[in-house]
């Protein structure tokens, strides 16, 4: 485990703060869903309670959700951090493509565009803060869906929604 020094730990807004907030999330996801099993076919709750779907000519959403249930998404949020906590190598051990692998060969494949030498220190300075405020803003999300996912299924366990 990577050593932390209190500074950081103590900074609400650290990068590392978020992470270790988004984990935690997940494991209590993770240890308090039992059965998720008992996730399938139940559809997210902001499927059903915001604004429908929008139709389109024949009838198909024009971007369906990726996931159609709460069960695909608890093994999202899983995957997600289990990749976030074994990386990229794990993956590639398995011969399974995780969402962060594709990304980062997506990346390697994109051609490095032309500037002047100078500017690449700059472009790179800003290519890492365009892409620490979108892990921010991604961490966060999944944090919250994690913390809703985890009081839903409490929810409706409690109150024996879920059996048929």
């Amino acid at each position: 485990m990577m050593q932390i020094s209190n500074d950081t730990v103590s900074n609400k807004h650290s990068l590392i703060n978020v992470m270790h907030r988004f984990i935690a999330a997940a494991n209590n996801m993770d240890e308090t869903i039992m059965v998720p099993s008992l996730l399938r076919d139940v559809p997210l709750e902001e499927q059903q309670a915001s604004h429908p779907p929008e139709v389109v000519e024949n009838n198909n959403e024009p971007f369906p959700n990726k996931q159609r249930d709460m069960y695909e998404h608890y093994l999202l949020l899983k995957s997600i951090k289990n990749d976030m906590e074994w990386g990229l190598i794990k993956r590639e051990m398995s011969g399974g493509a995780s969402f962060l692998e594709m990304a980062v060969k997506q990346e390697e494949q994109q051609p490095v565009t032309g500037g002047l030498p100078g500017d690449e220190g700059s472009d790179l300075e800003d290519q890492f803060h365009y892409h620490l405020r979108g892990l921010f803003g991604v961490l966060s999300k999944l944090t919250v869906q994690a913390d809703h996912l985890t009081n839903r299924y409490k929810r409706e366990i409690g109150g024996g929604n879920f059996m048929r």
